[in-house]
């Protein structure tokens, strides 16, 4: 067997990306929580109106995140520059040679906003709760990207060294269809492509967008007098914290999804059975909470066992903060490449130096670590012993999305020289062969035609 070179992959985005955006957050979480005070330091009249804690307050948290991650990432990581852009800034093609083709684009770019904003309509799920937060903003914005996508198609595709993409081949066959202008027929695996991407947006995005809200809020609104209370609320206050970076650094990750960026989606998992592992695990899909796989029927969380011992509560919260920190870790190592169900860049640094898995271990551990589902109020032992299966039937649908994704991933090279090196060098791997006694083989696959080349 060949050797394995003991240098990590590089990745395809910066460590530095991810800081900023923290920073970003964090920056504006102390303004938010600390408004009032700050205006009468600085001498504002801020009448009566407290704390910023309200949903539009959180988006504008999420664009002082993102808005550091995207500055870094164009004047110090450069990413703009970069080839897998499929963007050549020495190109000025006049605009009478690609006018025909950005507006045949934005036929299908706007044709595809259009069956999306049809699935809204007509599912009400997306008109109840949360999400009539998501769609009032997105009808409030919707007018602007019409126009934006406008100016931003007639500037890029003048630079593109090849513009006939998949939305491209999406607006042909609408308009002229089954055959292109040299009698060829369209490329229907990249309109395929083309809709598995904006499928993955528009779900995602309008999940992501329904939650911003609540986790701000929750963190902006509550007196540190409560935080601090006990080790239970100081443990559960952290935890929130962590996943509001998760949520504002997905959020987004979904957002900017753009090939100036570097940041657009290379290709969206084409296998049935990712997708099926994937939204069994968001709503309107769920299968926990409420649904067959519920494991806290009859349960109650570390705060209500632990109650009453004070060392064992901080010791149990301190275990759950380091697990739910590396699963913040993990999204913020994306950066603005955030997304489910896609390929946009292989990330080998932070704890992807430790395992391929890192999101997906953390999030799983500190489910068994915090529900503790072998304790139950009510059923007695056959309720525990429910739930303990039921959990463990939660934690392998993360297993089967973890394989359902890398099959996806191993059309690329890249990823195939990312998994050799982790699992021969990369700590959890390396624990897992040394407990079987066997070491995985390294790989080279043929690439999937029904994924498609990565760019």
């Amino acid at each position: 067997m060949p050797a394995v070179s003991p240098v990590r992959p590089r990745s395809a985005v910066s460590a530095g990306v991810g800081i900023v955006g923290l920073l970003g957050l964090f920056s504006y979480l102390i303004l938010a929580r600390y408004a009032p005070e700050i205006a009468g330091f600085l001498g504002i009249d801020w009448g009566d109106r407290g704390r910023m804690d309200g949903p539009n307050s959180a988006i504008a948290s999420v664009l002082a995140c993102g808005l550091p991650m995207v500055l870094w990432s164009v004047f110090v990581d450069k990413v703009h520059r970069n080839p897998s852009t499929g963007i050549d800034w020495s190109l000025r093609r006049p605009w009478r040679e690609t006018v025909d083709i950005s507006l045949t684009k934005l036929a299908g770019l706007w044709a595809t906003w259009a069956l999306i904003a049809l699935t809204y309509a007509t599912m009400r799920y997306y008109w109840e709760g949360n999400y009539a937060f998501s769609m009032d903003l997105l009808e409030r914005v919707a007018p602007w990207l019409l126009g934006i996508s406008v100016v931003y198609m007639l500037w890029l595709d003048r630079r593109l060294v090849e513009p006939r993409d998949g939305c491209w081949q999406f607006g042909h066959w609408l308009i002229a269809g089954h055959k292109t202008g040299g009698g060829q027929p369209v490329d229907s695996r990249a309109i395929w492509h083309h809709l598995r991407a904006w499928t993955v947006k528009g779900f995602f995005t309008a999940f992501m967008l329904s939650i911003v809200p609540g986790n701000f809020s929750s963190l902006v609104a509550v007196p540190m007098s409560e935080v601090l209370a006990n080790p239970f609320t100081v443990g559960l206050w952290t935890i929130n914290l962590l996943y509001l970076v998760d949520v504002h650094i997905a959020t987004v990750g979904y957002i900017l999804t753009m090939k100036p960026l570097d940041s657009h989606i290379r290709t969206a998992n084409p296998y049935g059975m990712a997708w099926v592992a994937a939204l069994i695990c968001y709503p309107p899909f769920i299968l926990m909470n409420g649904g067959p796989l519920d494991y806290q029927v009859g349960g109650a969380d570390w705060g209500y066992w632990l109650q009453g011992h004070e060392t064992l509560t901080a010791i149990w919260g301190v275990v759950l903060v380091a697990l739910i920190s590396i699963y913040a870790w993990a999204t913020m190592a994306f950066g603005i490449r955030f997304s489910n169900l896609t390929h946009r860049g292989v990330i080998t640094h932070g704890p992807y130096s430790f395992t391929r898995h890192p999101a997906y271990i953390s999030k799983n551990l500190s489910w068994w670590v915090g529900s503790m589902p072998f304790l139950v109020t009510t059923g007695g032992w056959i309720e525990a012993a429910r739930n303990v299966i039921l959990l463990g039937l939660v934690s392998g649908v993360y297993y089967w999305r973890a394989k359902t994704e890398e099959k996806h991933l191993f059309a690329d090279p890249a990823y195939q020289a990312y998994w050799n090196w982790a699992q021969h060098h990369a700590l959890v791997p390396r624990l897992f062969a040394k407990l079987s006694g066997r070491t995985q083989p390294l790989i080279r696959l043929e690439p999937d035609p029904r994924v498609g080349p990565v760019a």
